[in-house]
């Protein structure tokens, strides 16, 4: 059994957690093979959108909490452990952003701390009506850093404090509220809701939504005349695309546009 499962629907790729009975905890072994199919998956020409959801009752429960008590028993008190699997981690969660793919999180059951990390890091998610979010580390003495520097990137900077001082999980109408996930549905019509999502997106030009990701994230960063400039850029070399061109042309044309991808 893999610890991570991948299957294909036509350009959709489907990265299912798979460790249910410990509600799909991000393991060594689980960020491994997320990384792996990350590195995969930027390589691949024929996958345009991709899906990360949980196996079992939850979505995912956040970081493996024996692992890392057994880390602890390391030199100096785990401190290279820790170090190391927080990079590991990091790696992960930027890795989704800068694939040249949209990341859809179908998220069911619960997200928690790392676990909501993931649903913060993918750039959109779908979420079961009675899915429930946190960032709930100070729960147990242990204040999410890594996962608030996805979490205050989709949510007001008020309500992540809250949520990473308090530990509160919040119900899945919250978070569509919050900004944290996209589309509420019943748990019934969540598979083929977020297929639905990413099929639309998988439908879009492939170089026009690499340049777009790539330069969504790259803006956001930047005062307002370089975000303006970096954006201007992204158009210019959007433009220069073959494909864009025929696209453009048989819009007025009123033909449907005889892409290449």
């Amino acid at each position: 059994m893999s610890i991570l499962e991948r299957h294909d629907t036509g350009p959709v790729a489907h990265l299912r957690l798979n460790a249910p009975e410990r509600l799909n905890p991000l393991s060594d072994a689980m960020l491994a093979a997320l990384q792996a199919q990350i590195d995969a998956l930027g390589e691949d020409q024929t996958i345009r959108a991709v899906v990360i959801s949980g196996a079992g009752k939850a979505f995912c429960a956040g970081h493996d909490l024996r692992e890392m008590q057994a880390g602890r028993q390391a030199d100096d008190k785990g401190a290279a452990y820790f170090a190391a699997l927080f990079e590991r981690c990091a790696k992960v969660m930027t890795g989704l952003t800068r694939l040249p793919q949209p990341v859809i999180a179908q998220v069911h059951g619960i997200a928690a701390a790392a676990g909501c990390q993931l649903v913060a890091s993918c750039d959109m998610a779908v979420a079961a009506e009675d899915a429930r979010l946190a960032v709930n580390g100070v729960n147990i003495g242990l204040f999410c850093a890594t996962p608030m520097v996805a979490l205050t990137r989709n949510l007001p900077r008020k309500m992540a404090f809250e949520m990473l001082t308090t530990g509160r999980f919040i119900g899945a109408a919250e978070a569509r509220d919050l900004g944290l996930v996209n589309r509420v549905v019943p748990a019934a019509e969540l598979p083929a809701a977020t297929l639905a999502l990413a099929e639309s997106a998988a439908s879009k030009l492939p170089q026009a939504v690499r340049i777009g990701k790539r330069t969504f994230y790259a803006q956001a960063e930047l005062p307002l005349d370089e975000a303006y400039r970096l954006a201007g850029q992204a158009m210019v070399e959007n433009m220069l695309e073959r494909d864009t061109d025929e696209g453009i042309s048989a819009f007025l044309g009123k033909r449907k546009p005889d892409w290449s991808a």
